[in-house]
């Protein structure tokens, strides 16, 4: 059985990061697209966010996923049998990803002719994981300041000082 990917390894295979990892995120840009890699608290891969590239995108099964409609990558994803569910930005795939708009894109930059209000969300990004990373263990977003605080602290978020 394969070891999961820790720091070294990913150093190994594509260099150093931009800038000094702060305590879990690491970005790296010797790639198209550029990755930005999320450590646990031993430096073991986490979750892995590919973002649109300038000569290459991000494909699943034949699927190209970024720096497309979101609408039209949901329907091809669902005509291969992927089912997905929302959330706030995006999407998540049991296949063990997620999609994602920040809203950086327009529909213009795919379709020129698109209307300024065209506001069809283009794919900029995709989260790699396991399913259970983006579904089993939410923040308590709509608890109070103490439950979010809580939540954090028991992943290792130390609190911030005020």
């Amino acid at each position: 059985m394969p070891t999961a990917p820790t720091v070294r390894l990913v150093r190994i295979r594509i260099g150093r990061p931009v800038h000094a990892r702060d305590d879990t995120r690491a970005v790296y840009d010797s790639t198209d697209p550029i990755l930005v890699v999320t450590y646990n608290l031993d430096d073991v891969v986490e979750l892995v966010e590919v973002g649109y590239g300038v000569d290459n995108q991000v494909f699943f099964e034949g699927v190209q996923l970024t720096y497309r409609f979101m609408d039209e990558v949901i329907a091809d994803l669902a005509a291969n049998g992927h089912s997905s569910s929302p959330f706030d930005i995006g999407l998540d795939v049991p296949a063990g990803f997620a999609i994602f708009s920040m809203a950086s894109l327009s529909a213009r930059d795919l379709d020129p002719a698109a209307p300024e209000d065209d506001s069809r969300r283009v794919v900029e990004g995709v989260s790699i994981a396991p399913y259970s990373y983006f579904t089993a263990d939410r923040p308590p977003l709509n608890g109070t300041i103490e439950e979010l605080e809580t939540w954090l602290l028991q992943r290792g978020v130390p609190p911030t000082e005020s």
